[in-house]
């Protein structure tokens, strides 16, 4: 067996439905006296139920909180903070309010709740990725993990079902690239084969019935060990094209991670057997690079970045930036090959391994 290091990160982990009634007590816990709520535009009725919750520890609300965490964004939430004299944020919606928690903490060193509402998995992270002059950067520091995350799976079952999809293939992304990133180790291969294997039974049964309570936990357990992966273990080529499509050309996140996956997967697939053999258990097939394709497909994901709005004569800009600052991966990144894979995506085909 290789060496290898392994490091669990702190945090502090509340998981079931209804458990968002213990919103005050664990702000209380955490030391958090007053209290910014954090939601993007569309969840400020979420937000207000925090409050409520909170009660006089909320000392305001910033309902802007953006996809790809813009700086300029950041900046007037961190005036509101400071404004309002809060100790501490208190984020509720997916992965661009639980990103501008962790963008004020890195600038505040204040506490944070976080309560996802989707699959994203950036509360279980010291990870935070930031978009300024259309350019999204990605930096590692621990004042950036939240203290406490809450999960409670009432909170997903309004999610829409192509939402659900593509989050989860978010979340998926994090465990397949955990099998073969650079902080591997047996431990974290075990979470993210179960964490995988989870959401690849979870997203059939909600695209059956959004409704089913059961499908909704296993799906958000699953993303629970899919972000404990993304938060340990590190990222590679996937990662960095969603970081480079979205940064550059701001396309949507969680849908970019659903069109890319299978398809970075086949990329690196000669170089990681062990990690085919993983997804292979994990999604019941033989070539997880197609079952990472037809399993959101099916569903009813868009497949194609074409149809996510990419032009295809920015695929070989993509190409570029890629290679101008890429990833560790397992791989050697090739721009022909990378081309391809890249130009694959772009039309929506089906890979194989």
């Amino acid at each position: 067996m290789r060496s290898f290091v392994h490091s669990a990160q702190p945090g502090r982990v509340i998981f079931g439905r209804g458990s968002t009634d213990q919103v005050a007590d664990e702000a209380e816990h955490l030391g958090i006296t007053r209290a910014l709520v954090l939601t993007t535009p569309q969840q400020t009725d979420l937000g207000d139920l925090l409050a409520e919750k909170l009660g006089a520890v909320c000392v305001g609300q910033f309902n802007r909180a953006t996809m790809h965490t813009p700086v300029d964004v950041t900046l007037d939430a961190l005036d509101l903070f400071n404004a309002a004299e809060a100790d501490g944020v208190v984020a509720i919606g997916g992965g661009s309010t639980t990103g501008l928690g962790k963008a004020i903490a890195l600038r505040t060193d204040c506490q944070q709740l976080v309560l996802p509402t989707t699959y994203a998995g950036s509360e279980m992270t010291a990870l935070l990725g930031q978009t300024e002059n259309g350019r999204k950067t990605t930096l590692r520091d621990l004042r950036v993990l939240p203290e406490t995350v809450i999960y409670d799976a009432d909170h997903t079952l309004s999610l829409p079902l192509d939402m659900t999809v593509t989050s989860a293939m978010n979340a998926a992304a994090h465990a397949v690239e955990a099998l073969y990133a650079p902080g591997a180790t047996p431990v974290l291969n075990l979470i993210a084969e179960e964490g995988m294997k989870r959401l690849a039974d979870a997203i059939p049964r909600i695209a059956a019935d959004p409704s089913d309570p059961d499908a909704r936990d296993d799906a958000l357990l699953g993303a629970w060990l899919c972000a404990t992966c993304l938060g340990n273990g590190g990222i590679a080529l996937h990662h960095k094209l969603c970081h480079v499509l979205g940064g550059a050309f701001a396309l949507p996140h969680a849908e970019i991670h659903t069109a890319l996956l299978p398809h970075a997967l086949a990329y690196n697939a000669c170089a990681v057997p062990e990690a085919i053999e993983a997804l292979r258990r994990a999604t019941g097939s033989n070539d997880p690079a197609a079952a990472l394709f037809d399993l959101p497909a099916r569903a009813g994901a868009t497949m194609a970045l074409r149809d996510l709005g990419m032009p295809e004569h920015l695929v070989e800009r993509a190409v570029d930036m890629t290679l101008e600052a890429p990833y560790p991966n397992p791989r050697p990144l090739d721009p022909t090959a990378l081309k391809a894979t890249l130009l694959a995506a772009w039309a929506g085909e089906r890979p194989h391994v």
